[in-house]
């Protein structure tokens, strides 16, 4: 479990420290297209930090500042940015709602206090909104719901109340109600203050006007504030000690104690609107401020001493030693961004910091506030605060920075394996050399990505997390650098292991480079944990020997691992065992044991009944009741085996484990087989041995 989790008590800082009191850092997340970027577009133009409302569906959103982005309409990116609303400084992360995206998310959300949940009143909480909700749930980020698109045909409120409890197992405090839905929406009702809002179009939602209800619709309000109050006693004793003596609430008690319930996990406050037609921002942005924590009001950031590994802890204050995390590498004009949540302490421009993840010190060139693909210059970072930095060259997602006298490792960013592959073609030599140039820079910005040169073919081969993944890193080496190459289609990624012990030896004798070189290696292989990296581990005592020669074995066998015998895809879970080294007194070499372990590597391998093992995906499918039977039939034409089946919100949830290079076109004859209407979020469960 991460830092983020239930609250326990205010952290207590120095006066210099007030600030932290201020700060925001809160997160947009949902399903693809329920309007997160619009919501944030209209957050902007409300706090003034724009002065034009921009659109995703007209590509000028601000937040979508990628060409990629602008095209498909869609957040590909996670895009920071910051604004000030009733003194409260807003750090907001607006995040990509794509399933090929997902890690995008996950190290947002590492890093971020609170979150907005944004729910499609038409579409209700969609797959990748309960991915989501549910990696917030792991990081334990306190939660606000805003259910958008109130004004479209087929809008239904308590559909998405519904939804919220079933799917994702959450309590919603329904602080507003909609006056009306679908082409009926009119407005909203605020059942704190029991006031109707009236939002401006003239001035685009800006003036907010806060007027009496008229007596049927304070009718029906007042049935909606009893349910609020019902669910706040059964969270709150002192609520409902109130609410059975039958005593008023006012306003600020009601808000304390939402605010209690949300920083605890235990309820999620609910707005409505459309932020589309400028209606019920502004009481989300409110929200932010009153119900989502400050940096001291989250469970404290936990590490480990590199040297002891025992568990080490510092606390949110500007004045405490210094622990950050970076939580994202980007490249903008060649040059490296690094993202990273100060934890405590503070940084200066221009002061050398201590990465401990690689054990150097590095210098800050610049440090910024963001605006999506703007930046503000700032002289100091300080703890609580999501900044860049600039002239950290050698910084990777996940790495810590701390003061090199007082040392911590603060938990990493979970890795992914890229799970899909294409081949790359460049027009001739050159346009190579710039390609893998290229390549390598946006490989340092997105470590879900991997690059390797087919020993066969001479391909280069990219891979991914998917097949929009893929797409959209081709047209940014196509749009930002004008490369010429051809793609191939894209393609599962595969690994090799052993099914059986094997045994070989090698010995290399010959002249390379002017002079003999020889090596002679004897090891065996054998099965180890499938989920795990290859091992080697030495048989014999190799004190004796030349430390460059031993070192040159292990390269050896490392850089064989990289390539197995059947496809030449890498090895994983073998175990490596080395049993006999043996010298020429004239021309034994590093060389020579280099080449003769990699040969006695792949010699081995191929007597230990080699392996081919494939990525299984977890599969998590919602289908009405009615084509169940159609669902489980497809399950099975993919190869899929049926782990779980349960009911959920008025349909079944069918869990399955089923092969990735049986999913190609999934999606398709899922709508075909439930007219439209199953849905199915997918995520990477595991290698396992091809069948």
């Amino acid at each position: 479990m991460s830092n983020q989790g239930v609250v326990m008590s205010k952290q207590k800082g120095t006066g210099k420290d007030k600030y932290l009191n201020s700060l925001r850092n809160i997160g947009i997340i949902a399903h693809i297209d329920a309007g997160k970027t619009t919501l944030t577009e209209r957050i902007l133009y409300y706090s003034k930090k724009i002065h034009r409302l921009g659109e995703v569906h007209e590509g000028t959103a601000t937040m979508d500042y990628m060409p990629e982005e602008q095209q498909r309409g869609i957040t590909i990116t996670s895009a920071c940015t910051s604004c000030n609303w009733k003194e409260r400084q807003i750090n907001i992360i607006d995040t990509p709602g794509h399933v090929d995206f997902t890690i995008e998310v996950e190290r947002a959300l590492r890093v971020l206090d609170g979150a907005v949940g944004v729910f499609c009143a038409v579409g209700g909480v969609e797959p990748q909104s309960e991915t989501v909700w549910r990696q917030s749930e792991y990081y334990g980020v306190p939660k606000l719901a805003f259910i958008n698109k109130m004004d479209r045909m087929g809008a239904d409120f308590q559909a998405v109340l519904a939804d919220m409890r079933e799917k994702i197992s959450s309590n919603p405090l329904v602080l507003q109600i909609p006056d009306g839905e679908g082409e009926d929406f009119a407005g909203v009702i605020d059942l704190l203050q029991m006031k109707y809002l009236h939002f401006d179009p003239d001035t685009k939602g800006m003036e907010v006007d806060y007027q009496p209800l008229a007596q049927d619709k304070h009718d029906f309000a007042i049935s909606w504030r009893e349910l609020l109050l019902e669910n706040l006693s059964e969270l709150d004793d002192a609520i409902m000690e109130q609410y059975l003596s039958g005593e008023d609430f006012g306003e600020e008690e009601l808000k304390a104690a939402i605010r209690d319930v949300t920083l605890n996990l235990r309820g999620v406050p609910v707005f409505v609107g459309s932020a589309l037609k400028n209606v019920g921002v502004q009481p989300i942005m409110d929200g932010i401020c009153d119900y989502l924590p400050s940096p001291r009001e989250v469970q404290q950031i936990e590490g480990v001493d590199p040297e002891s590994r025992e568990k080490k802890s510092f606390p949110v204050s500007a004045s405490a030693p210094l622990s950050a995390l970076v939580f994202k590498v980007q490249m903008e004009s060649g040059r490296i961004l690094t993202l990273m949540r100060i934890y405590s302490g503070s940084i200066q421009a221009r002061e050398s910091i201590y990465n401990v993840t690689q054990g150097q010190e590095q210098r800050v060139a610049r440090l910024f506030t963001l605006h999506a693909g703007q930046k503000e210059r700032l002289d100091t970072a300080r703890a609580g605060e999501i900044v860049g930095a600039a002239g950290l060259k050698n910084a990777r997602t996940g790495d810590t920075f701390c003061d090199i006298d007082d040392q911590i490792v603060l938990e990493q960013i979970s890795e992914y394996k890229p799970v899909m592959s294409l081949a790359l073609e460049p027009r001739n030599a050159s346009e190579e050399e710039k390609l893998l140039e290229e390549l390598n820079k946006i490989l340092q910005e997105d470590p879900t990505l991997s690059l390797y040169r087919d020993e066969d073919t001479e391909q280069i081969i990219l891979s991914g997390m998917g097949e929009l993944h893929l797409e959209v890193v081709l047209h940014r080496l196509q749009r930002e650098n004008k490369i010429e190459f051809r793609a191939g289609k894209p393609q599962v990624v595969y690994q090799e292991t052993v099914g059986d012990v094997g045994r070989a030896f090698e010995e290399f004798n010959r002249e390379l480079g002017e002079r003999w070189q020889y090596g002679y290696v004897e090891l065996s292989v054998e099965p180890f944990d499938r989920d795990k990296e290859s091992r080697i581990v030495p048989e014999m005592d190799t004190g004796n020997w030349p430390s460059e020669w031993v070192d040159a074995v292990y390269q050896g066998i490392e850089d064989g691992l990289q390539s197995g015998v059947l496809k030449g895809y890498p090895v994983y879970g073998v175990l490596v065992r080395i049993l006999d080294l043996r010298q020429s007194l004239e021309h034994s070499s590093a060389i020579g044991y280099h080449m003769a372990a990699g040969a006695a590597l792949k010699s081995a391998m191929s007597k230990a009944s080699p392996l081919l093992m494939e990525p299984i995906m977890n599969v998590e499918i919602y289908t009405p009741q009615d084509f169940v039977g159609d669902v489980v039939s497809l399950v099975g034409t993919v190869g899929g085996k049926i782990e779980n089946m349960f009911d959920k919100g008025g349909g079944k949830v069918v869990q399955t484990l089923s092969p990735l290079r049986r999913l190609f076109g999934f999606s398709t004859e899922l709508r075909s087989a439930t007219q439209g209407r199953g849905a199915f979020i997918m995520k990477f469960e595991k290698f396992d041995v091809l069948e």
